[in-house]
């Protein structure tokens, strides 16, 4: 690892970030583009960093037709996505700093509704830093925390160690698809070669989360986080484990 990278996660630590790697963008560079445009292509590397969920607020969406389930969950969403983005714009200015370019990218950013997609992919930059996979949900799955985190790139030319790509853990669990309101997930693994509408089906998502947002003032679900086992088995194990029952 360069001085550099030492240095730029160690700040990312220090501004409360959980998850941090880098990404050769060279493979995907045709998808880039065609998402975010040249300007986003033209960067060859990325830094993903993520947040991980708080259990407590993940754990209660089953109830996600209760007010106070529902807001609790959009102040956390809301909070968590702050902090990253804060945390870009200082990892940024550290890489300018050192002769570098920067470019970061909002965690929650919509440039296309009808897709529910941003300017670049945060999951492709994890995914590709070896930081998760790919799940059936279309989320990036972590081993450690599932599904439940928020992401953050920063585009940049700087030289850094790029992380490898982790083998699909999901197997035949359908988890998130079977819990799906909307019947969004086709089940459908991961594929890079493959459009994401043979995975996932966004006008459904987006249907169900607009009746959300007239019936409560609130269209975030979150069934898909809440149920991935990699989130839910860490959080029993460590629960049993803190209690002497997983001894």
């Amino acid at each position: 690892m360069s001085e550099l990278q030492a240095e730029l996660e160690g700040l990312a630590g220090d501004l409360g970030i959980d998850l941090f790697g880098a990404a050769d963008l060279a493979t995907a560079s045709d998808f880039v583009r065609a998402q975010g445009g040249e300007h986003i292509a033209r960067f060859p590397r990325a830094i993903s960093m993520g947040i991980r969920l708080l259990d407590a607020v993940v754990d209660e969406l089953h109830r996600h037709e209760d007010p106070s389930v529902i807001f609790t969950y959009r102040g956390l969403y809301n909070s968590v996505n702050a902090n990253l983005d804060r945390a870009a714009l200082m990892i940024a200015k550290r890489v300018q700093e050192k002769g570098f370019k920067a470019y970061p990218i909002p965690a929650s950013q919509t440039i296309n509704p009808a897709n529910l997609e941003g300017a670049f992919s945060h999951k492709l930059a994890a995914h590709l830093s070896g930081l998760g996979w790919i799940g059936k949900s279309c989320l990036l799955v972590t081993p450690s925390h599932g599904p439940r985190v928020r992401l953050a790139t920063v585009l940049t030319d700087a030289t850094l160690k790029t992380g490898s790509t982790l083998a699909n853990g999901c197997g035949g669990c359908t988890k998130c698809v079977d819990i799906c309101p909307a019947k969004a997930f086709t089940g459908v693994p991961f594929n890079p070669s493959e459009p994401r509408d043979i995975r996932f089906k966004a006008s459904l998502c987006k249907e169900y989360t607009n009746r959300r947002e007239r019936l409560f003032g609130e269209g975030l679900c979150g069934l898909c986080v809440y149920v991935c086992p990699y989130g839910t088995h860490r959080h029993t194990h460590l629960s049993e484990k803190l209690s002497g029952k997983g001894a």
